[in-house]
């Protein structure tokens, strides 16, 4: 079967991940700027999540355009991937609102973490499913970005519980790492 259903539904869900999130940013009844200073820590980690959602749709995006079609486990996988990413609003919301405390950012860390981690999962399915010789195939050879972010997030993890502000530092380090949408299978795409 063709990418196009899991591609719509993916984009809905991530759609629906961004919308909760900003609906948890509660409005402050006193309309002076310094009214937000005790949600600063929300807002902050509404824009680190907003920023890794897109990440990961952009990034979705550009490998479902480089697959040609799925199976089952690839659907599984892909809801498996869903499933993580739904729990960046609860995350989310706990960090800011315990002003990153350490559990909070170690939790969010390991958000991070398994959503990375069932991402390479798809990939790796697709990669199975599609062939080493398919677009996907030859895009993705070496997955070392992936790996380092992997590493990041356990290293944040381990931080958190002494110094969760650096924590949250790594954790922006890696959404930039990311911001960048994958150049491995666009320039894949490009060539064909």
């Amino acid at each position: 079967m063709t990418t196009n259903r899991l591609e719509a539904f993916s984009d809905g869900v991530m759609a629906i991940i961004i919308t909760i999130m900003v609906l948890g940013l509660s409005v402050p009844s006193d309309g002076h700027f310094t009214a937000l200073k005790p949600i600063v820590p929300k807002i902050l980690s509404y824009i680190l999540s907003f920023i890794y959602v897109g990440i990961y749709w952009n990034n979705h995006h550009h490998l479902f355009q480089a697959i040609e079609k799925v199976n089952g486990k690839i659907l599984w996988a892909n809801l498996g991937l869903l499933f993580m990413l739904t729990l960046v609003p609860f995350s989310t919301a706990w960090m800011g609102e315990n002003h990153f405390a350490q559990d909070t950012v170690a939790l969010y860390g390991i958000n991070l973490m398994l959503s990375a981690a069932v991402y390479a999962i798809v990939v790796k399915i697709a990669l199975k499913n599609e062939g080493v010789n398919s677009t996907i195939g030859k895009a993705i050879k070496q997955p070392k970005k992936e790996y380092l972010s992997i590493f990041l997030y356990i290293a944040g993890i381990a931080i958190s519980y002494f110094l969760p502000l650096v924590s949250v530092i790594i954790y922006y380090l890696v959404a930039l790492l990311w911001l960048i949408p994958d150049t491995r299978i666009e320039k894949e795409l490009s060539s064909k």
